[in-house]
């Protein structure tokens, strides 16, 4: 009886004692358990929720569950010193200004990991999908909670803020499937044959081994230039990130079969008239004689 004594007078001992707050050795005691109780309680319900799960549905679970482990551990903290005795409204009114002052600094970061959830559950964005944003293509390499990590043509890496695609247009080249459609245009000079234009831009198409042979692309008549007859090919590949090799590859074999079929590119050209006013003419030399006079 005596020992148990002892030991309630030893979990009773103050570690920070103020008017308002009383923090004993067995508060802080009762907030450990609870940590290791609160670990080990989710370490087990992850396990039995990701055991049948796919490796990336299982890694995308475990990004959520991370958030939420946080949440968690913050209600246990403040449960465990309740229980103990601790008024933790004495805490948080004396933190007040600090959690406001923290809630605007971290306004961006929640902001970052709500979208992250988001994305993660709704699936809108997947590793490996190609995407468009704010101008720059890029392939995505890692998605976590806060930002995801894609690269760009040139191999830079983009570190983009989960908040950005809530907040602006995003194009997902692959949501659907791989097969992305594109165009290269030209203009033929006026007076060319338009038929043959249109044939050897789709045996142009056809020459690009990167280029599907299905779905067939097309050829468009776009309008009647300033200076030249426009032409779109459309055509169609697997592989959306190599598709600005793809249209250069095309390019080059356009210019070959024009040249060779005297088909040619114009540019745009300005005739300069230049009219003399004889008035002026007769002034500007009347005025040089007076002067050599």
């Amino acid at each position: 009886m005596e020992m148990f004594d002892k030991l309630r007078e030893v979990l009773g001992l103050s570690l920070i004692k103020t008017d308002d707050i009383n923090v004993t050795i067995g508060a802080l005691i009762a907030v450990v358990f609870a940590f290791i109780l609160s670990s080990f309680t989710l370490r087990l319900i992850r396990k039995l929720i990701t055991r049948n799960l796919p490796i990336d549905d299982t890694n995308k679970f475990i990004s959520i569950f991370q958030f939420i482990k946080y949440l968690v551990y913050i209600f246990v903290t403040m449960f465990a010193l309740r229980i103990s005795g601790v008024d933790i409204s004495v805490l948080l009114t004396a933190s007040a200004a600090i959690f406001i002052g923290l809630g605007f600094a971290l306004q961006q970061l929640f902001q970052d990991l709500i979208a992250g959830v988001l994305i993660i559950l709704d699936q809108s964005l997947k590793v490996g999908d190609i995407i468009e944003i704010d101008g720059k293509v890029g392939r995505v390499q890692r998605i976590s909670l806060r930002s995801t990590r894609a690269y760009t043509r040139n191999d830079r890496v983009m570190i983009i803020p989960n908040h950005m695609f809530m907040d602006d247009l995003l194009f997902n080249w692959t949501q659907n499937n791989n097969l992305v459609r594109d165009s290269v245009s030209v203009g033929v000079a006026y007076g060319s044959d338009t038929a043959l234009t249109k044939k050897l831009l789709l045996e142009s198409s056809a020459e690009v081994e990167a280029i599907l042979k299905e779905p067939r692309g097309a050829v468009l008549f776009d309008n009647f230039g300033e200076s030249s007859l426009d032409f779109t090919v459309n055509f169609y590949v697997n592989d959306a990130f190599a598709v600005q090799r793809i249209k250069s590859d095309l390019r080059f074999v356009i210019d070959r079969k024009f040249r060779e079929h005297n088909i040619s590119i114009p540019f745009p050209q300005r005739d300069l008239h230049i009219y003399q006013d004889k008035n002026l003419a007769f002034s500007i030399k009347e005025k040089q004689n007076n002067t050599e006079e």
